[in-house]
């Protein structure tokens, strides 16, 4: 017997599979990401974007930190930037945030330029030697992962539509 498959059956098959990748599924590790209740990995050298080393242990482990690894170019890690930068505002004084700048068509300077155009705040490095992203497995740029006080890893996410709130809420301990 042979079957035939239609366009429509294809085009059916991959909305099913699109609704695994919505953004409430972003809440658990990402495949290739480090892994939900792991503690974080001790990265060292990163590069400030003024060329200064950074020590990202030197953060961690002291309050809860938020790690975004992105890109200039990367139109996820945009999209996602307004919520980043909300949460920056609001939790600014609680949590300490890290975007790790990828190496992939960038540079320190491009990222500075980036950075110092949108007036963003925190603390911004670059990770020419990709230390960070071995360490926490990154699996694409707009990752995110949220590490509590002690240095646990309490989120990952891809994409421009995380909850960054939501994320850094599991972090916080209730007052």
């Amino acid at each position: 017997m042979t079957r035939r498959y239609t366009l429509r059956s294809f085009v059916g098959l991959a909305a099913l599979s699109l609704v695994s990748l919505s953004p409430l599924s972003s809440a658990t590790a990402q495949d290739g990401g480090i892994a939900v209740g792991s503690m974080a990995p001790a990265v060292t050298p990163l590069e400030q974007l003024d060329g200064k080393t950074f020590d990202l242990s030197a953060v961690v482990g002291k309050r809860p930190v938020v790690m975004e690894f992105w890109a200039t170019w990367c139109p996820l890690c945009r999209k996602l930037e307004p919520a980043l930068q909300r949460a920056r505002e609001q939790y600014g004084d609680r949590v300490t945030f890290v975007g790790i700048g990828v190496p992939d068509n960038q540079s320190p300077e491009r990222q500075r330029t980036y950075v110092d155009e949108r007036k963003m705040s925190g603390t911004f490095v670059f990770d020419r030697e990709r230390v960070a992203m071995k360490a926490y497995q990154v699996p694409h740029t707009s990752y995110v992962v949220v590490l509590d006080a002690s240095g646990k890893v309490v989120y990952t996410g891809v994409g421009g539509d995380q909850d960054i709130d939501a994320a850094i809420r599991r972090a916080i301990p209730a007052r």
